[in-house]
């Protein structure tokens, strides 16, 4: 690839980012805020598929396609023992959707 002053300053920010995140507090709470934000996605995702009760069946085979594509990501880094956040992000943000599935059930069921 070509060091053009693109390439350099998208480097730079990504080396910036990583020593950000290097901070444990710092993971802790983009993990939080990505189990919240998948809370959010899931009720967010039953609300409105929910609403006209056409396209459910559709909506349940993305999400759990979704889901398993992120444990695949997740453990498959795992595996390479790769210290990277975005997996580490994903799945909070898939663990953060499906306990929002769950609470959204149960609302339904009561």
């Amino acid at each position: 690839m070509q060091r053009t002053r693109l390439n350099t300053l998208v480097e730079q920010v990504g080396r910036r980012f990583s020593q950000w995140v290097f901070n444990p507090w710092r993971r802790i709470s983009l993990a939080v805020i990505s189990l919240l934000f998948g809370n959010f996605f899931a009720t967010a995702i039953a609300a409105t598929a929910g609403q006209t009760a056409e396209v459910d069946i559709v909506i349940a085979a993305i999400l759990v396609a979704m889901v398993e594509l992120i444990s695949w990501v997740h453990h498959r880094s795992r595996a390479q023992d790769q210290r990277t956040v975005l997996p580490e992000m994903l799945n909070s943000f898939k663990l953060g959707m499906v306990y929002g599935l769950f609470v959204e059930a149960f609302k339904l069921g009561s």
